[in-house]
């Protein structure tokens, strides 16, 4: 049986949902019908699944010129602010006039 709490992360958590949180922290994981335990099979299935994906995923390290002005408006984005290049680029790059306009 699946148990369902919401949390506003907009508000102030509660004593209540601080607890409740606490409380989860020694809770034994209870496999059921809904979510039962994996075989060692399954288990082993994931990892694999895993690792030909993290190839996909992997940044690559590249040198990339840019006007002060944009890097200033790039690092005022804070902290991990190369991950958001990197998806105004990819986002950018699928768009073929843009593309098309900056050529």
């Amino acid at each position: 049986m699946t148990i369902r709490k919401e949390i506003d992360l907009n508000k102030p958590l509660t004593a209540e949902q601080k607890q409740m949180l606490e409380d989860l922290k020694t809770r034994p994981v209870q496999p059921d019908e809904d979510c039962p335990e994996l075989t060692s099979e399954q288990l082993s299935q994931l990892v694999r699944v895993s690792e030909m994906r993290r190839d996909e995923r992997r940044k690559q390290t590249v040198t990339l010129r840019l006007s002060p002005q944009a890097l200033r408006t790039a690092k005022s984005l804070g902290k991990g602010y190369t991950s958001v290049l990197s998806r105004i680029l990819e986002s950018a790059l699928k768009d073929t006039e843009i593309i098309k306009h900056y050529l």
